[in-house]
């Protein structure tokens, strides 16, 4: 099995998680922000990750600094799980509509941190929730996680939609990208030798 267990506490956020690669899509999240809750119940049901997160922080503040140490947590279970990457496909990609949204992503599991965030929110809040957290979730994944993820807003009005479908093709991209492929499960999918 490939999980990852972090425990992250500053002054700002206390953050435990545990996570599973190989995972059924199972969830328990808890990050007292109700937005995010709902964006990585279905990141891990779409990727078919198991997640259990906790996230007490100073939301009294804003969500900035759970949203973003979240992210930064994330990611750095993501490489923990992943390990030498031997064996993975190590590139991803899905195109998913979410009503008039269509949204793209793309990865690639290469060691080498690069977020392209070509996404318009239309709108600054989402109920009580700051669209501009959706990318510094996103910054903070892919610098600990080490990996490419570039993700693209086709089409899009309404900013839930967008920024679901966004959740939901970055989830449906990383399955594929860290899944094993049995007759490469020896080796390191780099002509490097290493990830």
């Amino acid at each position: 099995m490939r999980t990852a267990e972090i425990a992250r506490k500053t002054a700002e956020t206390d953050i435990t998680l545990k996570l599973n690669l190989d995972g059924t899509g199972k969830s328990e999240i808890r990050t007292g922000v109700g937005f995010m809750d709902h964006m990585l119940t279905l990141f891990a049901r779409h990727g078919r990750f198991d997640i259990e997160l906790k996230c007490d922080g100073d939301t009294y503040v804003d969500d900035h600094h759970t949203v973003e140490d979240v992210g930064i947590v994330l990611g750095e279970a993501f490489r923990q799980a992943l390990g030498k990457k031997k064996g993975i496909i190590r590139y991803g990609d899905a195109l998913v509509p979410m009503d008039e949204a269509l949204m793209l992503a793309a990865v690639d599991f290469s060691g080498r941190d690069y977020l392209a965030f070509d996404v318009e929110i239309p709108t600054q809040k989402v109920g009580t929730f700051d669209t501009e957290l959706v990318s510094e979730f996103w910054y903070g994944f892919v610098r600990n996680a080490g990996c490419t993820l570039h993700q693209r807003m086709l089409a899009g009005r309404n900013s839930h939609h967008i920024i679901e479908g966004m959740f939901k093709a970055s989830a449906r991209a990383m399955r594929t990208a860290v899944r094993i492929e049995a007759a490469f499960a020896d080796e390191i999918p780099s002509t490097k030798g290493v990830l």
